[in-house]
């Protein structure tokens, strides 16, 4: 399978440099497979799983915020969080969606920060559903 070069960085580093055959990715639209030779194509990053496939096999990440960019047969992530599912805590991200239910259940919260609460549920889950997939 024909490659391009992906660069994944966030706020915590470059997480990955090197040569993919195919990266997929919520993006605020939908879900996207970028392979090699793609159209020039940006997006903003939703939340949800990205999975990158090289040479050394199939890896898998949450992957929430940013933006996607493929053009040159470069694809650039910068992502505003990106966990890679062995790095994910698995015990915080528990204790956020538990916290986040809590604060929804009680319904004191405006509409602001309502939304606010969702987004860290949201969040929560999309890390819990990575890091337990097989």
């Amino acid at each position: 399978m024909n490659s391009f070069r992906l660069k994944i960085v966030s706020p915590d580093g470059c997480l990955f440099e090197g040569d993919a055959q195919l990266i997929t990715l919520r993006t605020t639209q939908g879900e996207v497979t970028i392979l090699a030779n793609h159209t020039e194509y940006l997006a903003a990053i939703g939340m949800g799983r990205a999975t990158v496939v090289t040479d050394a096999g199939r890896r898998t990440a949450a992957c929430i915020g940013g933006i996607l960019m493929a053009a040159d047969n470069k694809v650039d992530v910068v992502a505003t969080t990106f966990e890679w599912k062995e790095d994910i805590d698995v015990e915080r991200a528990k204790n956020a969606l538990a916290e986040a239910e809590a604060l929804l259940a009680d319904g004191k919260a405006d509409d602001t920060r309502r939304e606010m609460i969702m987004a860290k549920r949201r969040r929560a889950e999309v890390r819990l559903a990575v890091a337990e997939a097989e």
